[in-house]
């Protein structure tokens, strides 16, 4: 899912790096101006296109997950930042067990081409911030490469694309810049299985980014702490959102054994040293919690699936 705002000169690139084996590309246009649409139709005639319902990365995102039908949806920039190459190892991470997969530019294997000096201070204060409330182990909050299960959508309770968009010209909460440590958030402090992959965030090809270091970072902090009054509402009267328990790959119980659904009680759980056996594939992936694992994901699309997986294995 790629949203997109005047990028038809950036198109052309992250189009032709997308891997095979994907068989849903869905654009959210928030308006272009220029010829994006025209030109991810030239690109791609089986391009799902959707108009955002509002203004703001967080509302193009909520309109693009409605509009997703395969098991895994997978968020990419349209600038050229992320790299769509790196789709397979996200997907390897999500069949291996893992709800929710981040890419994560500080972890082992990432690098940024683009973070200056003052992202990157404010970058590391924000994880800090939140790793002390949530207890969680994140290396990169902000980064929008994101990687999950359709099913786990309802869980992270976003605005409504239905919604009508403030009188004033303003933005709803969720739908601006924000919306990326939101779902990060929610995410794991919900109980999903979370983890990190390491990716090399590009600088942007053409044009100029709407982000503004101060004034988003702001937002940024506003949503962390905002996210952190959820939960302890959530805590306390024991209700977990809407209640959704999915998202996971498929494990045998012991019959012997009694069901745990506590989901708030294994959230960000330490991972245990020495967890990952010697030659272990995945040593590029850093869990940030060891959340339950829960049976039922989707079973469609299952051929796409084990190929990007066999991919991400031939590429290790």
């Amino acid at each position: 899912m790629i949203p997109t705002l005047n990028e038809e000169r950036n198109l052309p690139h992250v189009f032709a790096k997308l891997p095979d084996g994907i068989d849903e590309v869905i654009v959210v246009d928030g308006g272009s101006r220029d010829r994006t649409v025209a030109v991810a139709r030239e690109l791609r005639p089986d391009v799902v296109i959707v108009q955002q319902t509002r203004t703001g990365k967080g509302n193009a995102l909520a309109c693009g997950f409605a509009a997703c039908t395969g098991d895994i949806i997978v968020m990419i920039d349209a600038d050229g930042s992320t790299d769509p190459a790196e789709i397979p190892s996200f997907v390897a991470e999500l069949v291996a067990g893992a709800d929710f997969v981040k890419g994560s530019r500080f972890d082992k294997g990432g690098h940024s081409h683009d973070i200056t000096k003052l992202r990157k201070l404010g970058n590391d204060g924000l994880n800090l911030v939140v790793n002390v409330l949530f207890k969680t182990r994140f290396t990169d909050l902000c980064y929008g490469y994101n990687a999950f299960w359709r099913r786990v959508v309802p869980t992270l309770a976003l605005p409504d694309p239905a919604l009508p968009r403030p009188t004033d010209g303003s933005k709803l909460w969720g739908d601006g810049f924000e919306i990326e440590t939101m779902i990060n958030i929610r995410a794991a402090a919900d109980g999903m299985k979370v983890g990190e992959v390491g990716s090399v965030e590009h600088a942007r090809i053409h044009g100029q980014s709407n982000l503004n270091t101060f004034r988003d970072g702001f937002r940024v902090l506003r949503t962390i702490f905002s996210e952190y009054g959820r939960m302890r509402r959530q805590r306390r009267t024991g209700s977990q959102g809407t209640g959704v328990i999915l998202h996971q790959h498929p494990t045998a119980t012991p019959a012997t054994t009694t069901p745990v659904h506590a989901l708030n009680k294994v959230v960000n759980r330490p991972p245990v040293a020495g967890v990952a056996p010697a030659g272990d594939p995945r040593q590029h992936v850093a869990h940030l919690n060891r959340g339950l694992r829960r049976d039922d994901v989707g079973t469609r699309r299952t051929d796409d699936i084990k190929a990007l997986q066999s991919r991400a294995t031939r590429e290790d």
